[in-house]
């Protein structure tokens, strides 16, 4: 019999990547007596799922109301990308004398898949791979908790990428950016690589933030529609 926690990180994982693969939008409800009944698991394992998943920030949970995916504002998406400008650049300075040509390897391996997934319009896997090209060049600093830390802001923003890349044209620019990233690295120009991904970064949350912007203006054009009285 397998030890209770142990159960609640397979189910943990389990709702975390339907959560990443777009599976369920933000706003989802996510009904414990179904998903106990789907995953054939009890509640307790269940309820302690979501409680790491809103711990994450992938879910949210509210008193008689139960758990929903969680959705972000766009100034909560902004303060989340640099946050990740401020840990990931800090890293990647640590990690850059370190590499070596496995990590770099590995990185590029990934990199390649991402490019991939990009040219098949394989949405799903677009902010695993992101996520996982950006922790590879991150792994050499040797810094479990910070690279914890930007794994959890990944996951925060995963769908958020994907919506970026989808709705911003930014598939091209995107794999560009990686590429060059991966160069500097290669390079073991530490100081350039930590300027490059802080502009990658923000390049993100300027493409975000315009899409919202856009967004809200075409709202505000449409005519709104007139409700017509009965006639007494």
């Amino acid at each position: 019999m397998q030890p209770a926690l142990t159960l609640t990180g397979a189910v943990t994982n389990a709702l975390r990547q339907r959560i990443l693969a777009g599976e369920w939008p933000a706003g989802t409800p996510l009904k414990q007596e179904a998903l106990s009944r789907e995953l054939g698991v009890s509640r307790v394992p269940l309820r302690e799922a979501l409680r790491q998943l809103e711990a994450e920030g992938l879910v949210t949970i509210a008193d008689h109301k139960g758990a929903v995916v969680a959705q972000l504002s766009l100034p909560e998406i902004v303060e989340l990308l640099r946050v990740r400008v401020l840990l990931e650049c800090d890293v990647l300075l640590e990690a850059i004398p370190r590499q070596t040509e496995a990590h770099l390897t590995v990185a590029a391996e990934l990199l390649a898949r991402f490019e991939s997934a990009l040219q098949q319009k394989d949405i799903s896997a677009w902010g695993i791979l992101n996520a996982q090209f950006h922790m590879a060049l991150y792994q050499a600093a040797e810094r479990p908790q910070t690279l914890a830390l930007i794994e959890q802001l990944h996951n925060r923003t995963d769908r958020y990428t994907r919506m970026q890349i989808l709705l911003t044209n930014f598939s091209d620019r995107a794999h560009q950016e990686h590429s060059e990233l991966l160069a500097l690295c290669r390079c073991k120009d530490a100081i350039s690589a930590a300027a490059y991904l802080r502009q990658h970064i923000l390049h993100a949350e300027e493409a975000l933030e315009a899409w919202y912007q856009q967004q809200a203006a075409e709202a505000c054009a449409r005519p709104k529609r007139r409700t017509r009285k009965r006639s007494e």
